[in-house]
């Protein structure tokens, strides 16, 4: 199983300080999202994810430049499914676009995309993206009408929001019948050809359950990790993570 770390709580923490002033303008912003960025990937992160949301509140146009121009792994943004953001992917051409909801009110993103109510607009960026040769994921809840629609608007990948597991995990019953969710829609996506990738919520202790979840090529992980690396640093933290979801070594 493949391990995409998310920054984007790093370019909180900066943006807490140096909201005033552009990454680019300025040479002792801390803390530095390309440095943290090469760490992870030394320590073994197959991918970073970062997303650029329309308010900038984190992740920057700029940072996603420098990610795109500097970085050895994979490169996937998450991204509004809006015209403007659309534009700025095929100007970036990351690896993989994941496609996920906004409101201008949450702190993270919470909940999945709902592709029933907007699926011109989804089939539509789908398709820009296929044409670019862009992996397009969709961030979903793991309700089988959302992923038939996935299938249907030839989108490659799903990734299952795992967040109602996750929030519910100190509720046994509760969390097994969420887990149980994302188990049977994770065959779902299988059997309809999809890539089934997950994230949300996912940390060092509930990674244990995610590992029941069938059909998993990767994991999304970033609150968890940017916590652990304030106590034990970046590199042990992408390692250890990797490690558990990865127990038999392969």
């Amino acid at each position: 199983m493949l391990l995409g770390v998310n920054i984007d709580h790093c370019a909180t923490l900066r943006q807490a300080r140096y909201r005033h002033l552009s990454p680019n303008e300025f040479p002792y912003i801390e803390p530095d999202l390309l440095q943290l960025t090469l760490l992870c990937e030394k320590a073994g992160a197959d991918g970073i994810t970062a997303h650029l949301r329309e308010d900038a509140r984190h992740i920057q146009a700029i940072d996603i430049q420098r990610l795109q121009e500097n970085i050895s792994t994979r490169l996937n943004l998450e991204m509004a499914c809006t015209d403007e953001m659309c534009r700025f992917a095929l100007e970036i051409k990351p690896k993989s676009v994941c496609l996920v909801p906004e409101n201008r009110e949450e702190i993270t993103t919470e909940g999945g995309l709902d592709a029933t109510r907007q699926i011109d607009r989804v089939r539509k960026v789908t398709a820009k993206m296929n044409a670019a040769g862009i992996e397009t994921s969709l961030f979903i809840d793991p309700e089988p009408r959302q992923i038939e629609i996935a299938a249907k608007i030839d989108a490659p990948c799903i990734e299952l929001h795992t967040g109602a597991f996750a929030n519910n995990y100190h509720i046994p019953s509760t969390m097994r019948a969420e887990l149980s969710k994302l188990q049977i829609a994770a065959r779902l996506g299988n059997e309809l050809g999809l890539k089934v990738n997950a994230g949300h919520g996912i940390n060092y202790i509930n990674i244990v359950e995610i590992l029941e979840i069938p059909h998993l090529h990767e994991l999304n992980i970033g609150h968890s990790i940017m916590s652990r690396a304030m106590i034990n640093g970046i590199e042990e933290a992408v390692q250890t993570m990797r490690q558990l979801m990865n127990p038999s070594g392969n």
